[in-house]
């Protein structure tokens, strides 16, 4: 017989129980994943007990106005770097008054690539501010993904969500 359990289901199912432990939501700031997570963390039954509100930031622009992403972090490090996707996170979690956040901004093709930044580039930031204090974490990474468009948009989801429990789990 055939084990039908989603993988990418039950790692939102083991998010969503600590989020909810801890009376703690999340935000989500996608670029190159243009919602991808958002809806795969919907996807879940009753996720609105944890789940706030996504960005897709697709533009330089939207990632000024809507997260606050400085225009010249953007300008001195291209939109596809840590430092944007610190900035992101950072943003979606201030301006969503939540404890978590994810960006992804990244590069999925097949266009679009560098020799500095290819194709399947895909930077990462997780912002985590604890009850207490003003204590806020925000981890940062860039990846190298390959495959089509939407396997790597597909890889960079189930990057940032294993990530994050990974995070919450420490």
């Amino acid at each position: 017989m055939k084990n039908n359990i989603d993988p990418q289901h039950e790692l939102v199912k083991a998010l969503a129980h600590i989020l909810i432990e801890r009376a703690w939501k999340i935000a989500l700031a996608e670029s190159c994943t243009g919602g991808l997570v958002c809806a795969t963390l919907t996807d879940l039954t009753g996720s609105s007990d944890w789940f706030e509100r996504g960005y897709i930031t697709y533009s330089n622009e939207a990632k000024t106005e809507c997260l606050d992403v400085p225009a010249e972090t953007i300008q001195s490090f291209g939109a596809v770097s840590e430092e944007v996707a610190k900035a992101m996170a950072d943003g979606a979690r201030r301006k969503s008054d939540v404890n978590v956040a994810i960006s992804i901004t990244g590069i999925a093709g097949p266009t679009g690539g560098s020799p500095e930044k290819p194709v399947g580039t895909v930077c990462f930031g997780w912002s985590i501010k604890q009850d207490v204090g003003d204590d806020v974490k925000t981890t940062t990474i860039t990846k190298q993904f390959s495959g089509d468009r939407q396997t790597v948009r597909e890889q960079a989801r189930d990057f940032a969500l294993s990530k994050l429990l990974g995070l919450l789990q420490s």
